[in-house]
């Protein structure tokens, strides 16, 4: 165990892992579940992937394809029965944290930009923006060359509310803002 905190075993790092992995809202790399877990003072790194690697030999968590953790209904199980053991203090440091990264998570999977070379050497780019409810808004655009579809990504995932509000104006404009001012 590493520095001074109130987790004291691996056993109750197991606990805390498995604490966030049923509450994250989908399944998260190794990098995430580690960022969560150091909440904890007396949690080392070394600790953590040893207890994480148990809990996928013990069938706790699965391991995807793509190096995504998931918990099992075992492993959610027992989080249920044991994260009264875990110090309140620990659960309410790691609830916040939770928060943060299911927002960020949730936010990653509304906002959603990529783009696709054509045959023909132009470029796609595919944005869309949902909320709780669905999509709304779904856009494919043209663009020339690369670095203008990387251009537009970036910049749509920066700010899609505003844009999707821009395109909504222009659409229902009458257009006489454009003939006063010519």
């Amino acid at each position: 165990m590493a520095g001074h905190g109130f987790i004291n075993d691996k056993l109750e790092i197991k606990f805390l892992i498995l604490y966030i992995a049923a509450r994250v809202i989908e399944p998260v790399p190794f990098d995430t579940i580690l960022e969560l877990t150091l909440c904890d003072d007396a949690i080392d790194y070394f600790d953590f992937s040893e207890c994480l690697a148990d809990l996928v030999k013990t069938e706790h968590l699965t391991r995807s394809e793509d190096d995504l953790y998931i918990i099992t209904e075992k492993g959610k199980r027992n989080s249920e029965i044991c994260e009264s053991n875990l110090p309140f203090s620990v659960r309410q440091r790691c609830d916040k944290n939770l928060a943060d990264c299911n927002r960020r998570l949730r936010r990653k999977s509304q906002v959603q930009a990529t783009s696709a070379q054509r045959p023909n050497g132009m470029w796609t780019v595919t944005l869309s923006l949902a909320d709780d409810m669905g999509s709304v808004m779904d856009l494919e655009l043209m663009m020339v060359r690369e670095d203008m579809a990387r251009a537009v990504e970036k910049r749509f995932r920066q700010s899609p509310e505003r844009l999707y509000g821009q395109i909504v104006d222009l659409l229902l404009s009458d257009g006489q803002d454009e003939k006063s001012e010519k």
